[in-house]
């Protein structure tokens, strides 16, 4: 599929992955929406939940069942420590793995943090037509991921192609 010329808004929930912050420390889950709405999208639902891989499951599972919803963003859990299971949580719902985008994020990531960005398991996929992108958790993880990739990718107006225009055809 190729650019559209008209901005098609789009359906995304926010989900932050963390045992200590709240609604009143999110600055990543904050971060998100506001770029989210900024650029014209919609923040269909946001939660905040401890980095407990079935309660993390549980949620995305709900979102991803929802014909509404076209896209979530995770920030949180990504990490090495011992409680950081998003990718544990979350790969087994995906469809479809989108490798290029945790291998751009580290790659572009590298340009600010060096070789810090190794520690970095975001990764990106489709589970039952929507996409799912999985961050770190520092607000300015999210805002590099969003600003250098994933922005671009769900303006259905990003030439030569972009995810968002892809979205008829997800089902086929």
């Amino acid at each position: 599929m190729t650019a559209s010329p008209d901005f098609i808004p789009l359906n995304v929930c926010v989900l932050t992955v963390s045992d200590t912050r709240t609604p009143d420390n999110d600055t990543s889950g904050d971060w998100l929406a506001a770029a989210l709405a900024e650029a014209g999208h919609r923040v269909h639902a946001r939660d905040l939940l401890p980095d407990d891989r079935y309660r993390l499951r549980a949620v995305v599972s709900q979102w991803i069942a929802d014909p509404q919803v076209d896209g979530i963003l995770v920030t949180g859990g990504t990490g090495f420590t011992g409680r950081d299971s998003t990718p544990e949580a979350l790969l087994p719902l995906l469809d479809k793995e989108m490798p290029g985008f945790g291998e751009l994020f580290r790659a572009v990531s590298f340009e600010e943090i060096g070789t810090s960005s190794l520690q970095s398991r975001a990764f990106a996929g489709l589970a039952n037509a929507t996409f799912l992108f999985a961050l770190p958790g520092s607000t300015s993880a999210c805002r590099t991921a969003w600003e250098r990739i994933i922005r671009h990718q769900l303006d259905s107006r990003t030439r030569p192609c972009n995810l968002a225009t892809l979205r008829p055809r997800l089902r086929e």
